[in-house]
């Protein structure tokens, strides 16, 4: 009998070692995968990152040349609105001078 509670001690020892081996061989392939997917996360961040910095780049240029247009835009609208007023009083002034010249003759 001592012989059978022995063997079955040493059976379960054995079996629990084929476990704790397997349970070992199992956690090293999934801290693998993890390593693995970290390091494509980490690429995927980059490459977001960079689309990102090239995306505002592009944008900032973009409002830049907005920012230049309305000003043109602005100067070119004051300076018409300038020559408009100055036109103004030149037609005023055409104006009075025929009625001056139409008095005298």
């Amino acid at each position: 009998m001592t012989s059978s509670v022995s063997f079955r001690i040493t059976r379960t020892a054995e079996e629990l070692a084929q476990t704790i081996t397997a349970l070992t061989q199992r956690l090293v392939k999934l801290e693998q995968r993890q390593e693995v997917m970290e390091i494509q996360l980490r690429q995927q961040l980059k490459d977001a990152t960079c689309v990102a910095d090239d995306e505002r780049a592009t944008l900032d240029g973009i409002e830049s040349l907005l920012r230049e247009t309305r000003e043109l835009l602005e100067s070119s609208e004051t300076s018409t609105a300038d020559h408009e007023s100055e036109a103004l009083p030149m037609q005023s002034d055409d104006e009075s001078l025929s009625s001056e010249y139409s008095q005298v003759a």
